[in-house]
């Protein structure tokens, strides 16, 4: 007998629904499946074998063939077992069959039939709802992640043999209902707030500017001068996800299997922190079984660096495209995905080994050129495509000491917000930009247009610090992103010198 059911695949982060197709044939014995399985999807056999007999079912006699289309796609993971059991049960006239047309079923098997969480439902639900299936049965632990995809019907199971009494009509499987839609953000607060934050009113400017306009931005300063404290209340200022960033986040990390106990829709931006021990496939993704790196963990959110110059070269090189291009491109031998990467990059580092090179009561200990070698360990080209460089000096005693709050993280924020409504109105109509930071060079003509001072200003600061072209770029969208704040149609000549300002490593006289 012939039946067929419905899994899915993930090929980067989108998925790719599979038909699974029974034949149990007259003769012959054993299961043979095809379509290529990796070794977990053949392993299922095991699996399926032993929960059919704590089931008080066995597997059939006969020659089973489960194959696994389309053939030339390689299947990985272990959610086919629960497709694959249901199959053979329905090839063996277990199980009617009248519902498996219409379903996608995804899920691990115990030994005992026990239904087990797996990765990637978000994309692969909204594959079936998009090719026309009418619901998806999946564990119980999968089943909130399953129902952020409205307009299909998602069934939780915890058991094999509650997946096959609903096949039979002889029980419901539990319905699970999307979450009440509120607005996305604000729903989690942050723990993390700008007002514990004592002096460093430069700082927090040059990361409301940052966060305002989606520019990269390292800080350098002493050890202790409180330049991680502030790279982790950026998400605190950052505008809200939308609907579609949030949808789109959480497939990612839905993929990476990373979404955590609720498993719902991310509420939040992601903020990344990885090691400098990390591997230049863990930053971008890719790997044997290919998975999204940090790089796209961060996406919609933050990426931070914490101790920049400590990490490999080679890590810090992969990262040029991605900061351009805002994705990933992966390609082996064997495969090739893409995978999303519109972070915001956050670095920071000490100035020199010692770290007090600069410092304004401590002297540096390094000997001379080490404060050179020290910062040579980031290339030139990285540095160009961070746009603002913010010297972290240290906090005084009386500041510390002060019983007066900052300004709270929830006024910068509101600032921010305004000023994304005025890149959102500008670049109504434009696919793929949405800040002042993703300008192509085209529209930096059309919106950045500088009067005759401005220009002055701009050209001479050029010569002096002998900028890049990119540089030039990066300093017209930052001096956008602060007149958007300020609420000028128009770029001036104090937007210009602002933007200017941070700029502190391409000057000469830095780190000799």
């Amino acid at each position: 007998m012939f039946v067929r059911t419905y899994a899915g695949a993930i090929v980067g982060i989108d998925a790719v629904r599979v038909t699974v197709e029974v034949n149990l044939a007259g003769s012959g014995m054993g299961l043979f499946l095809v379509g290529l399985p990796d070794s977990a999807v053949k392993e299922s056999e095991e699996r399926i074998r032993a929960a059919f007999e704590n089931c008080g079912r066995r597997m059939s006699g006969r020659k089973t063939v489960v194959n696994l289309a389309p053939a030339d796609l390689r299947k990985e993971g272990a959610a086919f077992d629960l497709p694959i059991a249901v199959g053979m049960l329905a090839a063996m006239e277990q199980v009617e069959n009248d519902r498996l047309e219409e379903s996608l079923f995804l899920g691990e098997l115990s030994l005992d039939g026990t239904l087990r969480p797996v990765k990637g439902v978000l994309p692969i639900v909204a594959k079936a709802r998009e090719t026309g299936l009418k619901r998806v049965v999946v564990p119980q632990e999968n089943g909130e992640e399953a129902a952020v995809i409205d307009g299909i019907e998602v069934l939780a199971a915890n058991h094999l043999q509650e997946v096959i009494e609903w096949l039979n009509g002889e029980r419901e499987l539990d319905s699970v209902e999307p979450a009440a839609e509120g607005e996305l953000p604000g729903d989690d607060p942050y723990a993390e707030d700008f007002s514990d934050v004592k002096g460093q009113a430069h700082v927090k400017r040059a990361l409301e500017i940052a966060a305002a306009g989606g520019h990269n931005v390292i800080m350098i300063g002493a050890p202790g001068s409180g330049k991680t404290m502030l790279a982790r209340r950026i998400p605190s200022i950052l505008p809200p996800l939308t609907a579609d960033e949030a949808l789109e986040t959480t497939k990612i990390h839905s993929v990476a299997g990373k979404l955590g106990p609720t498993r719902g829709l991310l509420r939040q931006r992601p903020f990344r922190t990885p090691h400098h021990t990390t591997s230049p496939v863990a930053l971008i993704g890719g790997g044997q079984s290919p998975q999204p790196g940090e790089a796209s963990l961060a996406h919609n959110g933050i990426l931070f660096l914490d101790e920049l110059p400590e990490f490999g070269r080679s890590v810090l090189e992969v990262l040029r495209q991605p900061l351009e291009d805002k994705r990933i491109s992966v390609s082996r031998a064997k495969y090739s995905v893409e995978y999303p990467a519109n972070f915001t990059l956050v670095a920071s580092m000490n100035p020199c080994p010692c770290g007090y090179y600069n410092h304004p009561d401590k002297e540096c200990s390094c000997a001379p050129g080490a404060v050179h070698r020290y910062m040579n360990r980031i290339s030139g080209p990285l540095l160009d495509r961070i746009d603002l460089h913010v010297e972290v000096t240290p906090v005084s005693i009386a500041e510390m000491a002060s019983a007066e709050p900052g300004e709270p993280s929830a006024a910068v924020r509101e600032r921010v917000v305004l000023a994304r409504k005025v890149q959102e109105e500008r670049f109504r109509g434009v696919e793929g930009v949405h800040t002042n930071a993703m300008m192509n060079p085209k529209m930096l003509r059309a919106c950045c247009r500088l009067d005759a001072a401005s220009a002055a200003l701009l050209e001479r600061a050029m010569e002096r610090l002998n900028l890049s072209a990119r540089a030039y770029d990066r300093i017209l969208k930052v001096a956008r992103t602060i007149a958007d704040l300020a609420g000028a149609a128009d770029i001036g000549a104090a937007h210009i010198a602002e933007a200017i300002n941070y700029r502190s490593l391409d000057r000469e006289s830095w780190g000799r």
